[in-house]
């Protein structure tokens, strides 16, 4: 699979053998590694847990999971260490606003997409930093 883009990640359904056991709600980012930790998923219970990005598969129509087990119960461990893709949206970088990221082989961020005077553009992520505008979902 090539690159995914962060925003269309979110909104896939998570599953475990076609059963749908939440929805993710945001991502958690390693900004200076420019890395994915894992998902934020609000599950059919209402509780928010945490999908480590290495024990799940992202794929075209759902984000597969082999075990319920696999979603963490203290997602507010993992997000207060990790940075929300939510709120890095909008946070200006390269004379433009963080609108997206790409998400390549094994959660690199490949790539970052900004809106620059009205137009998208993709830029390489390496080295690059991105403020938080607002709080996590």
């Amino acid at each position: 699979m090539g690159s995914l883009s962060a925003a269309a990640s979110l909104q896939l359904p998570v599953r475990m053998r076609g059963i749908q056991l939440g929805r993710p709600v945001d991502i958690l980012l390693d900004p200076a590694a420019w890395h994915v930790l894992g998902f934020v998923v609000l599950c059919g219970d209402e509780s928010r847990r945490f999908l480590p990005y290495a024990a799940c598969q992202v794929q075209p129509t759902e984000i597969a999971v082999g075990s319920a087990l696999m979603l963490l119960e203290e997602a507010g461990f993992y997000e207060e260490r990790g940075a929300s893709f939510r709120s890095l949206l909008d946070g200006r970088v390269q004379g433009g606003g963080l609108r997206d990221v790409l998400i390549g082989a094994g959660g690199a961020v490949t790539q970052l997409e900004l809106e620059r005077d009205g137009t998208i553009v993709r830029v390489p992520a390496a080295g690059l930093r991105v403020a938080p505008t607002r709080a996590a979902a």
